[in-house]
């Protein structure tokens, strides 16, 4: 029996020949994630006895999740973040307004396949669309990770999701992943690992596949993986080139000896098929990820406030998307717009995407997450209605118990700013 993409990577970092789902093992991860977070996992980590980060090259921190610092409380756990980042040689460490932590990390090549990245943040998942293992583990955890450069993990079950057929016009992969949680549950994929595959991979952009890994955490998942093809290579040529010039063809070459792939006979705990012409418009109504409805059904619910952003669906596709849709239109709710990251922010830029936003009367958020958790820039009053291309929309995740939170793709957030009213963004383009 042949052996899944997570079983056969956990495997070479234990250092063993093989593994079964349910095998404890320590694992020593290519890349160790933190944000803003770093400065309380750093109070943790200065109770043990260790004193230096065993491995610090292999950290990665930004400051995303409260970027530019809302309160002098925020301001000062940057500083103590920057303190730590300087007295620990911390070198892949990226400022407020780089973006956020999972789209700059692909960016910059400090994730890439066959690459183990543990983080400190739920999304963690993301770097699978690149062929990589990523998975969220908590701050203690992290702690640890940093004084002795391993963790143990348990070797997840693996569902195998195989995609047919071609997402239809004015679909996205946004939508595919909220009808996949709808099916399955938000707890359909607990502590497993979840691997896309089929001839549908192929026919979606590397911006549109990043969102599969991404809300596989939405469905519980430890991990979540796609094969790297030839669009995945060319997407990181294309980025190393521009991030990192003088070592493309060394990063490059790391990846591809460190690049695996699932054998045809691997053995997976559930397995399902979805043909994506079949994908519709979809929406998570509060408050959570699987109460889930087709456009047509909830169309006409009114809108307060719309967010486009995230490191679910802040990239310059998402934002491309939502710039059809306003152009030479007038919102008739609020629009904030957060690139994920100053690179999106400024091809947003040069494609004349951001003027059309706000001509229409959008607002544009420092690269960064913004109100996602409900921190800052853009949180919602008592009884608003939000809709949101985010990952979450459970009760409070903007800041405020009394308001609802309506997740979708982002040509339906613009489409609804503008009508003021969840609408199909084919109603709203003429």
């Amino acid at each position: 029996m042949g052996a899944t993409f997570t079983e056969k990577i956990l495997a070479r970092s234990a250092g063993r020949q093989s593994v079964q789902p349910g095998d404890v093992l320590d694992i020593e991860p290519d890349v160790v994630l933190s944000h803003d977070n770093s400065a309380a996992i750093a109070k943790t980590f200065a109770q043990l006895p260790h004193g230096r980060v065993k491995y610090p090259e292999r950290l990665a921190i930004t400051l995303d999740h409260a970027a530019p610092p809302p309160t002098p409380k925020h301001a000062q756990n940057h500083a103590d973040v920057r303190a730590f980042v300087k007295a620990q040689g911390v070198k892949n460490f990226f400022e407020v307004g780089r973006g956020i932590c999972h789209q700059v990390f692909s960016e910059e090549g400090v994730i890439g396949p066959g690459m183990i990245l543990l983080g400190a943040d739920s999304h963690s998942t993301h770097p699978g669309w690149l062929g990589a293992f990523g998975a969220g583990v908590g701050r203690t955890e992290i702690a640890a990770i940093w004084a002795t450069g391993q963790l143990w993990l348990r070797v997840p079950e693996t569902v195998r999701v195989t995609l047919t057929g071609r997402l239809n016009p004015g679909v996205m992969s946004k939508d595919f992943t909220i009808a996949l949680i709808g099916q399955l549950s938000a707890e359909g994929a607990n502590y497993m690992a979840v691997e896309f595959d089929g001839p549908g991979i192929a026919t979606m952009t590397p911006e549109s596949r990043m969102v599969l890994p991404n809300m596989m955490a939405e469905m519980g998942a430890k991990n979540a993986y796609i094969a790297p093809d030839d669009v995945t290579w060319a997407w990181i040529e294309m980025q190393l080139r521009r991030s990192r010039p003088e070592t493309v063809d060394e990063r490059i070459a790391y990846f591809r000896e460190r690049v695996l792939y699932p054998d045809a006979d691997a053995n997976y705990a559930e397995q399902h098929t979805v043909d994506l012409s079949t994908i519709e418009p979809m929406v998570a109504r509060p408050h959570s990820v699987d109460n889930t409805a087709k456009i047509s059904e909830i169309a006409g619910t009114h809108v307060d406030f719309a967010f486009l952003g995230t490191c679910t669906n802040g990239r310059l596709e998402d934002i491309a998307a939502a710039a059809e849709v306003v152009r030479g239109k007038h919102l008739q709710a609020r629009l904030l717009v957060i690139p994920a990251s100053a690179q999106v922010l400024q091809d947003a830029l040069a494609q004349g995407y951001i003027l059309d936003l706000v001509t229409a009367g959008a607002t544009i958020g420092t690269p960064g997450c913004g109100p996602c958790m409900g921190n800052h820039m853009g949180v919602l009053a008592p009884g608003e209605v939000c809709i949101s291309s985010a990952n979450r929309n459970f009760q409070g995740r903007m800041g405020e118990r009394n308001a609802e939170i309506y997740l979708a793709n982002p040509a339906v957030v613009a489409a609804s700013a503008v009508a003021g009213y969840i609408v199909h963004p084919a109603d709203i383009i003429t």
